[in-house]
């Protein structure tokens, strides 16, 4: 069998270099790759790698290592972007593109018609959206922090609230007009939300137009994800994401549904952030933490592309890493097996701020008084961290003291005494709440937080619901003020081990801002609203009505 580090370990070669090779798409637009290729003469698999930030003029250090191990290596910019002709379309072009790409390449005399995709976020979306039609000369992929469908990784929250922050962010880096500088601080507060393209960028985006005209989960966006259609791919898969990254649940939903149908493919999840080479600030996971990836990929390349026997498909198809323990878990499915604990909320009506009553218990509580607050969108629960996009000096990301925000009277905060064992979460978080709020519709947040015994609050993950999605995102249902509803909130996915002495901690509200935009409890469409009014939310917790947290709880 071949190892990592005789994958790594082939000589140097002399590197052919083609810059600015005209591509033609079914339609006539060029669109510009550079091609590198070991220069002895031959027929060689290929590793094709497509983005909107810039092919440039040479070949990248990441890539050097695939020449040298015996692969053609295409670089292209995609459509609309850089050197390539025509208009940037991102939710239209990437199927159809990335099909005449793979059939160009395989034409060439270089090419030995086996080709395999890799890279991250955009650069991974472009993979699964032409794997999906399943072209013959695609053997593999391997995408990074993609996920597999655009409505609820790139635009909205699985419960209906609009990526506001990270979204307007990349477009302000990536599309904006010439001489125009945007203040992040400003356009993420821009009313009404329609119109924030051109606060973000100077100019229009069709792009954003169309995903604020269909905020519901319609036959749009159904039409366009990958997700609907998966149980349709037959091309191997390693995705590879981090728990502190945007897209991590939707990636291992995708692997959730691959493997129903064939046992090929494989997932890594890290402690990382959305671009893992940057260090979390304030927190330590350990020397294992960092895998070097390149070892991997040429495995899976080779075994896909080559026909090598690697060790990687006799290995664990799932290895995630689980914090606080900091170590790796080798699993054969995802989610795990684990026990469904309930953790229920508490007070005596005062739960309001890290200076409230709120615990969390595992027993269904009594009589007990419903906790209350005032969400106001004009003073929004500002987001600290989490799993957001796409800058770091702008919109912090990954693991940070919450206490800052606990001190709010309109965040509820939850919390068991310190833990007298360790409690090991492994999967998807969730929080079943009765609630009733003032207004036609609002939003109800929430956020699980690892304690320390010196008191920082560490985030793990959070979650919001847009009360007209309670019921289903494809057909919004407003509220009756006053009415409590039975709602459960998708607040995110992790592995963590709550070690002892720690506690764990739920905070509520309904209000994350600017990683979801604001609701303005108005009722009427969102992206109109320009009118921003406040509603009374309340949280019941008794008997009858025993809101709890739901966590899968790994038995030892």
């Amino acid at each position: 069998m071949l190892t990592c580090a005789a994958v790594l370990s082939a000589a140097p070669v002399e590197i052919a270099k083609s810059l600015d090779v005209a591509v033609p798409m079914r339609d006539g637009v060029r669109l510009s790759a550079n091609v590198f290729r070991p220069e002895a003469s031959g027929r060689y698999p290929t590793i094709l790698v497509r983005t909107p930030y810039n092919k440039g003029r040479d070949i990248s250090p990441n890539y050097v290592a695939f020449v040298e191990h015996g692969y053609a290596v295409v670089v292209q910019d995609v459509r609309g972007r850089y050197t390539s002709e025509g208009v940037f379309h991102p939710l239209q072009q990437e199927p159809a593109d990335g099909n005449d790409t793979l059939d160009w390449i395989a034409r060439q005399p270089w090419s030995d018609g086996k080709i395999g995709m890799l890279g991250g976020s955009y650069v991974g979306i472009v993979q699964w959206k032409v794997a999906v039609l399943n072209n013959p000369h695609l053997k593999a992929i391997f995408p990074a922090v993609s996920g597999c469908d655009d409505y609820r990784d790139r635009f909205y929250s699985p419960g209906g609230a609009f990526k506001l922050g990270q979204r307007l962010l990349w477009m302000s880096e990536n599309l904006r007009a010439p001489r125009y500088h945007p203040d992040f601080s400003k356009f993420v507060l821009h009313l009404p939300l329609r119109t924030s393209d051109v606060a973000a960028t100077g100019q229009p985006s069709d792009m954003f137009q169309e995903a604020v005209a269909h905020p519901s989960y319609d036959s749009f966006w159904k039409s366009i994800s990958v997700r609907e259609v998966l149980s349709q791919m037959h091309v191997p898969v390693f995705a590879v994401g981090g728990w502190f990254d945007n897209f991590v649940e939707s990636d291992l939903e995708a692997y959730h549904l691959l493997q129903q149908s064939s046992a090929v493919h494989r997932i890594l999840i890290g402690p990382w952030p959305h671009n893992k080479t940057i260090k979390l600030q304030g927190v330590d996971f350990g020397p294992d933490a960092d895998i070097p990836l390149r070892g991997i990929q040429l495995e899976w390349f080779d075994q896909f592309l080559k026909g090598r026997d690697t060790p990687l498909l006799s290995e664990a198809p799932v290895r995630v890493f689980l914090m606080g323990a900091n170590r790796w878990l080798d699993e054969h499915e995802w989610p795990p097996p684990a026990r469904l604990e309930r953790f229920y909320l508490q007070s005596r009506g005062r739960a309001n701020s890290l200076a409230g009553d709120g615990k969390l218990a595992p027993f269904v509580p009594g009589r007990e008084p419903a906790d209350r607050f005032v969400y106001d969108p004009n003073d929004p629960v500002p987001t600290q961290g989490g799993a957001v996009c796409c800058n770091p000096k702008i919109f912090p990301w990954g693991p940070r003291d919450q206490r800052p925000v606990e001190q709010r009277r309109d965040v509820l905060v939850y919390t068991t005494p310190p833990l007298r064992k360790d409690v090991e979460v492994v999967g998807p978080i969730r929080l079943v709440l009765y609630a009733a709020t003032s207004a036609p519709d609002t939003d109800f947040t929430a956020k699980l937080v690892d304690v320390h015994p010196d008191g920082r609050a560490e985030n793990l993950t959070d979650g919001i619901l847009r009360l007209r999605y309670r019921k289903s995102l494809d057909n919004p249902e407003l509220a009756e003020p006053g009415k409590i509803s039975k709602i459960t909130i998708d607040a995110g996915v992790t592995a963590n081990v709550f070690q002892k002495g720690h506690a764990i901690r739920l905070e509520v509200s309904s209000s994350n801002f600017p990683r979801f935009d604001r609701n303005p409890n108005t009722g009427g469409p969102v992206a109109d609203a320009i009118e921003l009014r406040k509603a009374s939310e309340t949280i019941y917790h008794d008997t009858q009505r025993p809101s709890y947290l739901l966590l899968p709880v790994v038995p030892h």
